[in-house]
């Protein structure tokens, strides 16, 4: 927003001033961004409502990191030439925080250039949540998220079977419970948008946390989701390679053998759950890349510098997107 200091010089003139001001700072902001709109979710009552406010810092190498998460919402991004697709997008952060441009409005942007509507998810943190609600929130809001986003395909020009979900690190484990929870939605729900699937169709997990197993777990991820002492009826509930199904999305899975953070094990156990349900899966794991590459352009990373190329290919494959020439 831009500063303006006004002198009186009438109610009329400043008021016209104001409106001015507000408009050309909308303006500059939607050019700046691509973003079109941001809805809440919960835009009544917030199921497990918290009391926090949001905290938003920066850092040099990621950009926008949120904290503290009250308001679970959507940012849109709709692409200039849509072609129907969609993917709601979940940052990572060890269900601390939410790395919102590095794993978020960055992908969202790339997927546009693709022809694809892309949503960033803003979701509560189980880090910040009382025990009672922790280890829901999370998917409360990504289930929410996809009855929205199917509920304003046709006003956004998506097709209802070709909306999937991404997710990066903690948010490839949210991302993986969304793929494995989903449900046909409530058709007698007095709230419209309760009645949708929030069935992903396709899933994209990108060195994501799948298992609560503490053999391969990532135990920040896992602390901040069911706590320190999980039951082991938690620790099944949260190991998402345990839920697979024959309805399970078609998945693509990005991980590297030298991520200290989140093992690959992670992935190798989703993805033989896949095949073992013939679903449609595709494993990507690069020699080297570590946790935490968002588009590997560091020289550290240059064995995964490409993946995204991987994932164009498999979209194209998925008739996500136009094939290239």
């Amino acid at each position: 927003m831009i500063a303006l200091s006004v002198t009186y010089l009438g109610q009329g003139l400043v008021s016209r001033c104001i409106c001015l001001l507000m408009l050309f700072s909308v303006c500059v902001n939607a050019g700046l961004s691509g973003q079109d709109t941001i809805i809440p979710l919960w835009p009544d009552q917030i199921p497990c409502e918290n009391d926090l406010t949001v905290e938003v810092t920066h850092d040099e190498s990621i950009q926008r990191k949120l904290a503290k998460i009250h308001r679970p919402e959507i940012a849109v991004y709709k692409a200039e030439h849509p072609n129907g697709s969609a993917v709601i997008i979940c940052p990572g952060g060890g269900y601390t925080i939410l790395a919102y441009d590095w794993e978020g409005t960055s992908f969202a942007k790339w997927y546009n250039d693709l022809g694809v509507t892309a949503v960033v998810l803003t979701y509560r943190l189980p880090h910040w949540e009382t025990e009672a609600c922790r280890s829901q929130v999370a998917l409360m809001d990504a289930v929410r998220a996809m009855r929205t986003v199917r509920h304003h395909a046709g006003e956004w020009r998506i097709d209802q079977s070709k909306i999937g979900v991404m997710g990066f690190s903690a948010g490839g484990h949210l991302a993986s419970t969304l793929s494995t929870r989903f449900d046909a939605g409530d058709a007698l729900s007095a709230d419209v948008v309760e009645r949708q699937s929030s069935r992903p169709d396709f899933s994209v997990l990108v060195y994501p946390v799948i298992s609560m197993d503490e053999e391969v777990t990532h135990f920040g991820s896992r602390n901040n989701l069911i706590g320190n002492n999980p039951s082991q009826a938690e620790i099944e509930y949260y190991s998402n390679e345990r839920h697979v199904s024959a309805d399970t999305p078609a998945t693509m899975l990005i991980h590297s053998s030298d991520d200290m953070s989140v093992p690959v094990e992670n992935s190798l156990r989703y993805y033989k759950a896949l095949l073992a349900h013939h679903i449609s899966a595709s494993l990507m794991i690069y020699p080297t890349g570590g946790h935490g590459f968002s588009f590997a352009t560091s020289k550290e990373n240059e064995s995964v510098k490409y993946w995204t190329n991987d994932l164009k290919i498999w979209l194209e494959q998925m008739g996500l997107i136009n094939k290239r020439e």
